[in-house]
């Protein structure tokens, strides 16, 4: 069985930054495609970033130049930093693991919530 641990999820400000963790352990581990996934209600769930140890990281048009995925040396762990998140980043996330025989597992998820700030009021006179 593998085991997948999502960790790191939480609430931030728009502009703001968020880092998770995926840990994978089990007898039926061994490193091959390992990253996340995220979900909205009544969406499907969808690839964000996965590491390979061939092809290295690949990421979603819609997180590329904001999201960084590494590996550490063991490739057992994911490191999902995520810069100048959005409102839209607002989901669900998951870790994913795709072994060599591509049997698909995903974690139980972590929440990530991106809200508008206060706002500032601009009034223009003439």
């Amino acid at each position: 069985q593998v085991q997948l641990a999502e960790s790191g999820g939480g609430s931030v400000q728009a502009g703001e930054s968020l880092r998770l963790s995926c840990a994978a352990s089990g007898r039926g581990y061994s490193s091959n495609v390992l990253g996340f996934g995220r979900q909205t209600p009544g969406m499907e769930r969808d690839l964000v970033a996965t590491f390979s140890r061939p092809t290295g990281a690949w990421y979603a048009d819609s997180v590329k130049g904001r999201f960084t995925l590494s590996s550490n040396k063991a490739q057992d762990t994911v490191y999902l930093q995520m810069n100048d998140l959005k409102p839209e980043d607002t989901a669900v996330y998951y870790c994913y693991y795709r072994n060599r025989f591509q049997s698909v597992y995903w974690g139980r998820g972590t929440q990530v919530t991106v809200y508008w700030g206060r706002g500032t009021q601009v009034t223009v006179s003439s």
